[in-house]
């Protein structure tokens, strides 16, 4: 009878315990104070961006920031949880909902950099004769050549379900292959398999050198220009906030800007991101 109450109590502890999923650990933590920020993104994160940003904000702060590891659609949902103080991402309907729903302020624009369609050689889909990122999409269903979908919600699949849908085609079958992965590893999946992807510009430049299967196909219509923005909980709603108040207007700062638009220049020849100037006439 004891033993029956103990495994109860211990099933009920368990049910109880909170969630310590992945995307709610710090991917990387950037400084030693105890005093923290957290702020959830994707690529910038993940190509070594946001660290730089960090570095230079920070030296200036007796603080150290948390890095959650999340695509846009992830990272908003933290904010609205508040388990992150900020974050930096692409996806303009979600993040005008969030602002007008409340919980979200300061959205500001930081910079962008493009989709690009990448496939195999030989291109089988014949895409590259295209007039628009629609097109592309449409020959490669009409193909039913191999397309690889992150699938997870996040901006990038957001802005390839619009095109699906200005596409007039709903994907499925076999053809259609749905990773729940980040960029950069779809990306090298698609050139393992030989498969069509949608990478933004910045993944391409870092991981081209590896990715001898692919080239980029498609690029140049303007629907595939990606924006960030920067948003952040309301005065007082985080134990932060003043200073992820203060890391948003420094992303918008000639300091932040000069960083953005010059990133990647040392370490592919090429910069990684535009700034927000650029940004600007693409942000709708």
């Amino acid at each position: 009878m004891k033993k029956s109450i103990l495994s109860v109590i211990l099933v009920l502890a368990f049910i109880a315990a909170p969630s310590t999923s992945p995307a709610r650990e710090c991917k990387a933590v950037y400084g030693n104070e105890a005093h923290q920020l957290r702020l959830a993104t994707g690529s910038p994160g993940e190509l070594g961006l946001l660290e730089k940003l960090a570095e230079a904000f920070l030296a200036n702060h007796q603080a150290s920031m948390c890095w959650k590891k999340a695509g846009s659609g992830a990272s908003l949902k933290l904010l609205k949880g508040k388990e992150v103080d900020l974050v930096m991402v692409h996806a303009p309907a979600a993040e005008k909902k969030a602002v007008e729903d409340g919980w979200a302020v300061k959205r500001t624009l930081i910079g962008s950099n493009e989709f690009y369609i990448v496939g195999p050689k030989d291109d089988p889909a014949g895409i590259a004769e295209a007039k628009s990122a629609a097109e592309a999409y449409a020959k490669i269903a009409s193909a039913q050549a191999k397309f690889l979908s992150r699938g997870d919600n996040s901006g990038t699949h957001k802005k390839e379900m619009t095109l699906w849908k200005k596409s007039g085609v709903i994907p499925s079958g076999d053809w259609y292959i749905t990773t729940k992965a980040f960029m950069m590893a779809t990306l090298e999946k698609a050139n393992e398999i030989n498969g069509y992807f949608m990478t933004d510009s910045s993944t391409w430049v870092a991981g081209k050198k590896g990715l001898t299967n692919l080239r980029v196909l498609f690029r140049g219509d303007p629907v595939l220009i990606n924006t960030y923005h920067g948003l952040c909980q309301p005065k007082g709603a985080t134990l932060e906030w003043e200073l992820s108040f203060e890391f948003i207007d420094f992303l918008g700062s000639e300091k932040g800007q000069s960083i953005i638009r010059n990133y990647g220049r040392d370490l592919y020849g090429e910069p990684m991101y535009s700034d927000a100037a650029y940004a600007e006439k693409y942000d709708k």
